[in-house]
């Protein structure tokens, strides 16, 4: 039975896979993600359900439209498969099975599945865009405050330890409207800033730290790399932009699941 439970959260993460597909598209252009049907991006020509099966339509179509024959982004492919891979991973360290499908386990499981939906969403538009969409940031917030507020009347968790998230989210969402409002609609700075904070609410202090660490040094090899590429080429002083096209949303997204499943198997395997 437990077999037949992880086929279908496989299914379940790789419908959630193509839903994040289609938000990362639109959600930049201000496009509806909803109500409108999808799609071709490149006919505009709307797919019908055969085409919208999630992996197995990429698949069967060869990669192709059906209707123009043009290449589809492999992205939607890999993001679907991804996406599957994590939520059967997260459920198995998670212990999840048949058995043990109480309400508090459903509970937690709900909001990580809507924390994973901001968490690929971010990442995606970050990585395509490099920009951390206003209207992302804030579904982090919401999810992240009815979280506490699960945890602390449902689990009866003290509330003083999530009193500093707290406050550093009405700071900087303060900060954004009232002293940036005349210089930057979407602060991609504010935006990694409570990123962070979400992920320290859902994912812990402790894989925070770690996902930090582990973007600094991926900046810090790719600012090397940089620097080394500019000496070969001799790029002058002002035409110079080291961290300026890192994608730290992306990377902090990446590493953010990377640690939080191994801080999972950890638990499993030896706690």
């Amino acid at each position: 039975m437990d077999i037949l439970l992880y086929v279908l959260i496989f299914i379940m993460g790789i419908v959630f896979g193509s839903f994040f597909s289609l938000a990362i598209y639109r959600i930049p252009k201000n496009q509806d993600i909803t109500h409108t049907r999808s799609y071709c991006p490149i006919c505009n020509h709307q797919l019908s359900f055969l085409d919208l099966i999630p992996v197995f339509s990429y698949i069967f179509l060869l990669g192709k439209c059906r209707y123009c024959k043009n290449r589809i982004r492999p992205r939607y492919f890999i993001l679907e498969i991804l996406s599957g891979i994590t939520f059967v991973l997260i459920a198995y360290f998670m212990n999840v099975s048949i058995d043990n499908l109480k309400p508090n386990v459903l509970a937690e499981c709900a909001f990580l599945i809507l924390y994973l939906c901001f968490i690929f969403i971010m990442a995606g538009i970050d990585l395509e865009n490099r920009k951390i969409e206003k209207s992302i940031s804030m579904y982090g917030v919401i999810i992240a405050v009815s979280y506490i507020v699960y945890l602390c009347a449902i689990e009866k968790a003290s509330i003083y330890r999530y009193i500093i998230y707290l406050i550093i989210y009405i700071g900087i969402l303060f900060l954004d409207v009232v002293t940036l409002k005349r210089y930057a609609k979407n602060s991609y700075v504010n935006g990694v800033i409570l990123t962070v904070i979400t992920m320290s609410i859902f994912t812990g202090e402790y894989v925070t730290i770690n996902t930090l660490i582990m973007t600094a040094l991926v900046v810090t090899f790719n600012f090397l790399f940089q620097k080394i590429q500019n000496i070969r080429r001799k790029v002058r002083r002002e035409e110079k932009n080291y961290g300026k096209k890192i994608h730290y949303g992306f990377l902090l997204a990446v590493s953010n699941i990377i640690n939080y499943l191994y801080v999972l198997s950890m638990y499993k395997f030896f706690a």
